[in-house]
């Protein structure tokens, strides 16, 4: 079963390639629901919850942190309490967090003992989530796995994320505007490896425990811009930089998010698609499709008039 309220940074399109598969069921509907959640618990036999449902923009998390509580804190009880209480007993539920709830750090990388430190309403309510979960474990013993991972890319993903957000630019012939001109950093892992990650954590991890999902390859988000500018335009090394804008800077923004991984790599996890590899299949995904965003921000606008004339 696949549950997804088609929020507008879903498409169900992206999911295409498994949707004549006899094991998928696609629900619209709302992580939030409980009428909803708790019908298809104690309808269907399920063993694995992957809940991975959740507001992540951080700066649309400063615009409105009330939206971010309900679906990230609300959305996550709602689910909890409907797999605990389902008649056939869930045997993992792996909920997928981020490396954001430990906060900054210019140093020291964070392991799973590390503190959580959130600086914005979005990690705060991921990191709300996690004690949420926690405590199903610690009170029932409900088979419960955390996963903290780095920034996810690849194709489809929706463009209000730094790298499709720069190559949407980069298509309008628009500059790649970054943020304010701290020497901000990022860790990315490219999407492949993470549900390889996710996968082995359901196979071999241990209930109740935490597990880093990172990647040692980290950039300047400068410097991304300026990589993805040669990658699309193909523009010589002086004329790169008139390909990017600094613009005001959100309310807090952390400089990186370095973490590590050791007990997931015990597990015989390791990052396989390099960087190189992983960013040119990106960039030929949005290179080959530029209208898919677009198509479906067109599709939600009509749906949802129709449903505003319903009212």
């Amino acid at each position: 079963f696949v549950v997804e309220q088609l929020d507008y940074c879903c498409s169900p399109r992206s999911l295409e390639g498994v949707e004549n598969r006899t094991n998928y069921t696609f629900i619209q509907g709302d992580v939030c629901n409980p009428h909803l959640v708790n019908h298809i618990f104690m309808t269907e036999n399920i063993d694995v919850i992957f809940h991975l449902a959740a507001k992540t923009h951080v700066e649309s998390s400063f615009e409105c942190p009330s939206i971010f509580q309900r679906v990230n804190v609300d959305g996550t009880r709602v689910l909890l309490d409907a797999a605990h209480r389902a008649r056939h007993q869930p045997l993992r539920f792996i909920y997928v967090s981020t490396d954001e709830v430990y906060g900054t750090s210019l140093d020291e990388a964070f392991d799973e003992s590390s503190p959580l430190r959130p600086t914005n309403p979005y990690a705060a309510t991921k990191a709300a989530a996690e004690y949420l979960v926690r405590s199903y474990w610690d009170k029932y013993k409900f088979p419960i796995i955390i996963t903290r991972s780095n920034n996810i890319y690849g194709p489809r993903q929706f463009t209000e994320k730094v790298i499709p957000r720069f190559l949407t630019l980069l298509q309008n012939d628009k500059k790649c505007t970054i943020q304010g001109t701290l020497p901000i950093s990022r860790h990315f892992l490219f999407v492949s490896d993470a549900i390889q990650a996710f996968l082995l954590v359901l196979e071999k991890g241990t209930v109740g425990d935490v597990y880093n999902v990172g990647t040692n390859f980290e950039i300047p988000i400068i410097q991304l811009a300026r990589e993805l500018v040669r990658m699309v335009k193909n523009e010589t090394e002086s004329e790169v930089n008139e390909w990017t804008e600094f613009v005001a800077s959100r309310p807090q923004v952390d400089l990186r998010y370095p973490i590590r991984s050791d007990k997931l790599q015990q597990l015989g996890w390791k990052a396989e698609v390099s960087w190189a590899e992983g960013i040119r299949q990106t960039v030929k995904w949005y290179q080959d499709n530029p209208d898919f965003w677009l198509d479906i921000n067109k599709d939600q606008r009509i749906r949802r008039e129709l449903d505003a004339s319903k009212t």
